[in-house]
């Protein structure tokens, strides 16, 4: 699994007219699956997620969690993080997981940050979605779960 993390002051995912997630301080995490991937990354991806210390304590420095600052996920799929772009000028998506593969493992992930307590709202799988964020810092993130031997 392929994350980007965007810490944010809000955010929001809208499909059409409709707001379908919306959330305040925390993180905006862009969620790509591989066809390899397996409930055990989508575990490991929302306790990273949940528990790394990227947000500011009382002396600025990076040492709190989403969770230690209240904040919440708002948990988007998208499958063109898996895009390849080397040949040609047009993007090759072999790389993601197909729907059928991909859609129960970015649910499984959002259930896995709403166990260890972190509030989720979600976009829709599958849609066009229309998404607004306040990225705070700015601060990004690319994590990829571990490699499969």
């Amino acid at each position: 699994m392929r994350a980007v993390l965007q810490r944010v002051r809000r955010a929001k995912v809208t499909v059409g007219a409709d707001v379908t997630g919306e959330v305040a301080a925390g993180w905006l995490v862009l969620l790509g699956v591989a066809p390899a991937d397996a409930a055990a990354d989508a575990a490991w991806l929302a306790d990273k997620v949940a528990n790394l210390r990227a947000f500011p304590d009382s002396d600025g420095k990076m040492n709190l969690s989403v969770q230690d600052v209240g904040g919440a996920v708002l948990a988007v799929s998208q499958f063109t993080l898996y895009a390849d772009c080397l040949k040609g000028r047009r993007p090759g998506f072999t790389g993601a997981a197909p729907p059928p593969v991909a859609e129960p493992l970015y649910e499984r992930f959002v259930a896995e940050l709403r166990l260890l307590g972190v509030p989720v709202a979600t976009g829709r799988f599958g849609a066009d979605m229309q998404v607004e964020l306040v990225n705070d810092g700015p601060v990004t993130f690319v994590i990829d779960t571990p490699v499969k031997e």
